[in-house]
């Protein structure tokens, strides 16, 4: 059942496919990108996802990349059961589909640059740091909202949604120092996926990292970052 290989790094997108992976129980090869090294600009890799970005997988000779596209893959293809999706053209299919795209295109890419100009800048930018981390937390205001009122964001059930969004929360206090008891629903979810024993299992692909490990990596970074405040 299936020919899968996984092209990854841990990050909030790559553990996103794993853990969707481990839910499934399908099973699948590993392939490690380390793009610290610049491992996602060789042809070898674009070839897979000419965007040169991780996570990207190989099925039967079939490539997806991006990981929305790949998780609407792994469920329409392999998730008869409904473990984590709902049926398709089902009113909750597209609750599930809406807040996919949220995250693809609200809470990624706004996170993402909370995260390049707190972690990653090469100067110090105030107005760039507080503009990203501020619009993350609106949008977590957002999903505070419907957790509030759903136990899931689709609904009654866990599903991609919920994983595609999981990935990003599960770092904002670690990378960004996001105090998640601001927002006590959207908490009590990502605690209550965080104890599952698939999304363990998929947060450890490809390098298990302890979580005083990646908050001491990201401290390191904030560190760099603040170094260069005082610089004219």
């Amino acid at each position: 059942m299936g020919d899968i290989t996984l092209y990854t790094w841990s990050t909030p997108n790559g553990i996103k496919v794993s853990i969707a992976l481990e839910e499934l129980s399908l099973a699948y090869r590993v392939v490690p990108i380390d793009i610290s090294s610049g491992a996602q600009k060789e042809p070898s890799f674009l070839a897979i996802n000419p965007n040169g970005r991780i996570p990207a997988i190989t099925d039967f000779g079939q490539r997806v990349f991006e990981s929305g596209a790949i998780l609407q893959y792994l469920t329409e293809t392999y998730d008869q059961d409904r473990i984590i999706s709902y049926v398709p053209w089902t009113p909750e299919y597209w609750e599930q589909t809406s807040w996919l795209m949220f995250q693809m295109g609200g809470v990624g890419p706004m996170q993402g640059q909370a995260n390049h100009f707190r972690l990653f800048a090469g100067e110090y930018s105030e107005y760039g740091l507080q503009r990203y981390r501020a619009e993350t937390k609106r949008l977590y205001g957002v999903l505070n909202d419907r957790l509030t009122v759903s136990p899931y964001l689709a609904g009654s059930k866990y599903t991609i949604a919920d994983i595609a969004n999981f990935g990003w929360v599960r770092y904002a206090p670690l990378a960004l120092q996001i105090d998640l008891d601001e927002f006590p629903a959207l908490k009590k979810w990502h605690n209550a996926i965080l104890e599952r024993t698939a999304v363990q299992r998929g947060l450890a692909v490809p390098i298990p990292k302890s979580e005083a490990e990646i908050a001491e990596r990201y401290r390191g970074l904030r560190d760099k970052v603040d170094e260069l405040r005082s610089r004219p």
